[in-house]
């Protein structure tokens, strides 16, 4: 069994999580997200892409509900001992054993809290979901009542935090060694993946962002991979990951020579991120961390080309992205707390002038302020 923490750390979870469903009258939870499965009993699949569910009971009973090829997945990774499977057949409907397993239970009549807001809980199942307890249960969104719970990091987490932190330095020390005019893009990516997972990383829960040129000013990935020209402009944001926890940096790196401008803004996003780093300490919303964002840009002439968010929570994140809750945006009212990973991105995107700077890293929050987990310079490096 390839459990990644203690049995007194998972122990230590499953009673937070009873203690909140008892806070909010809830007599049983569904978990679609697998962020909550594996951070609950470590169990780790891709498998969520199809109807599968997670349930605890306020008794403490732990039932997963999914397909036959997780079986063994779910029993080579996770504590759970008591694993139904749906059958695959045309016109099957998975809500009926779900129905099956409430039974049993003893959930009829009682209140259901369900996570909704879930990547492996389709439209199409949700309804079919409703369906199934309509006058059967009362159901409440609880999407939240894990996450809320996970975005304080534990010791033995922050361990991971901090190994994928140095794996995403090292996927840095490769982009400064490659990137160079003449040289691909899939290059350079090639290399970054290859360090992480020679250091014993994992794959992040999106792709890596990667532009030059125009393509520098692009906040998501996409397929074009271009050669680097000898004046040019190189934009990166990765994520080490380790055990499914990231750690993500972000920069823009000129090639060749820098525009004049390319200093300027990178002044901005150093002179951003210290003021957020300044803010980011506990007791204070995460609101407040942006508006530093935002007023250090605006007051130096880049409303434009700034962004309406400047980072977001990390951790133990699946596909299709490593974006967490709670994200940094103006009158965000979550309070600041010891143990919150955030990465805080400080992004200009100029299109008068198709420049780019970018300038990301992810910080540790500590008792007293917080801590930048990368170790790298943040200087403008231009190759």
């Amino acid at each position: 069994m390839a459990l990644h923490f203690s049995k007194q750390e998972f122990s230590n979870r499953k009673n937070k999580v009873l203690k909140s469903m008892e806070e909010q009258n809830i007599d049983a939870l569904l978990m679609f997200r697998q962020e909550s499965m594996y951070w609950l009993t470590g169990y780790d699949t891709f498998g969520y892409v199809f109807f599968q569910t997670l349930i605890l009971d306020k008794n403490g009973n732990t039932i997963l509900l999914t397909r036959a090829p997780d079986l063994r997945q779910a029993q080579n990774t996770s504590n759970i001992t008591d694993i139904r499977i749906w059958v695959d057949k045309d016109g099957s409907n998975p809500t009926n054993d779900l129905k099956i397993i409430l039974n049993e239970l003893n959930l009829k009549g009682k209140r259901l809290g369900i996570e909704y807001e879930a990547y492996g809980l389709t439209g199409r199942n949700a309804l079919k979901l409703n369906k199934s307890l309509e006058n059967y249960c009362s159901v409440e969104d609880l999407s939240e009542l894990i996450t809320r719970l996970r975005v304080v990091k534990s010791k033995e987490e922050i361990v991971y935090v901090k190994k994928a932190a140095e794996l995403a330095d090292n996927a840095l020390n490769e982009v400064w060694k490659h990137a160079k005019a003449g040289v691909n893009e899939s290059k350079i990516l090639a290399e970054m993946n290859r360090v992480i997972f020679e250091g014993g990383g994992d794959y992040p829960a999106n792709e890596f962002i990667i532009g030059s040129g125009k393509n520098a000013l692009l906040c998501r990935y996409q397929a074009e991979k271009q050669i680097l020209n000898k004046e040019d402009q190189l934009t990166i944001e990765w994520a080490g990951t380790y055990r499914h926890y990231h750690s993500a940096m972000f920069r823009t790196i000129p090639i060749g020579k820098a525009d004049p401008k390319h200093y300027t803004m990178h002044e901005a996003c150093v002179e951003a991120l210290q003021n957020c780093e300044n803010k980011l300490i506990p007791g204070n919303k995460i609101g407040e961390v942006f508006d530093a964002h935002a007023k250090t840009f605006d007051d130096l002439g880049f409303n434009k080309a700034r962004m309406n968010a400047c980072g977001y929570s990390l951790g133990t994140t699946f596909s299709p992205n490593w974006m967490d809750w709670p994200m940094l945006y103006t009158g965000n009212p979550y309070i600041i707390e010891p143990g919150n990973v955030f990465f805080m991105h400080m992004i200009l995107m100029d299109s008068e002038s198709q420049l780019a700077m970018n300038l990301g890293e992810t910080y540790l929050v500590t008792d007293k302020g917080n801590e930048r987990l990368g170790k790298k310079k943040l200087d403008l490096v231009i190759l």
